[in-house]
């Protein structure tokens, strides 16, 4: 599926779900089971990693770690570990989906109560963000699942003919 496509499938099911979720649908087997420009998906067709027995990480994986460390690591920490600030995003995709994550991306999340305040804002509007949605969800995915240590991979994949092209689409 495109970028286009899969943003307006997203965002239609964003407008969708309620404002909590009281579940979560565990993400599945992340073993990459097809390949499209470089992107992995597992059997479910969600976007997944793939990491070589020598550690040498697919491109999106790699772009993943580089965009969150600029969009996600002043709330959630180091590593997707979580700080006291924002909790961690490692535990987190244990238990999501990709839609769940992506919609708590779009569309934020607030749950306030007596004991917390938990606020995260929206970042559907948000070019840096979205543009990358899919490369942050497969760093954290492939950190979830253990499959990927702490700190910058040491090798990656030279980038997909394609990956500029749509990245250039995506911020025009």
């Amino acid at each position: 599926m495109n970028s286009a496509l899969r943003m307006i499938c997203l965002l239609a099911g964003v407008a969708m779900l309620p404002n909590t979720m009281a579940f979560a649908d565990p993400p599945g087997d992340p073993k990459a089971v097809s390949n499209s420009n470089g992107e992995y998906q597992d059997a479910n067709g969600s976007p997944t990693y793939n990491i070589a027995k020598d550690g040498t990480v697919d491109w999106y994986t790699n772009v993943g770690f580089v965009q969150y460390g600029a969009n996600c690591l002043s709330c959630h920490g180091p590593d997707g570990l979580g700080s006291s600030y924002a909790p961690s995003l490692v535990d987190a995709l244990k238990s999501l989906s990709y839609a769940q994550f992506t919609a708590t991306v779009i569309a934020g999340k607030k749950d306030v109560n007596n004991s917390s305040d938990l606020v995260m804002p929206s970042f559907g509007e948000n070019k840096n963000v979205m543009c990358y949605i899919d490369p942050i969800y497969i760093y954290l995915r492939a950190r979830s699942t253990g499959a990927l240590g702490r700190g910058r991979p040491d090798k990656m994949v030279s980038p997909p003919p394609e990956f500029d092209k749509s990245v250039n689409a995506c911020f025009s």
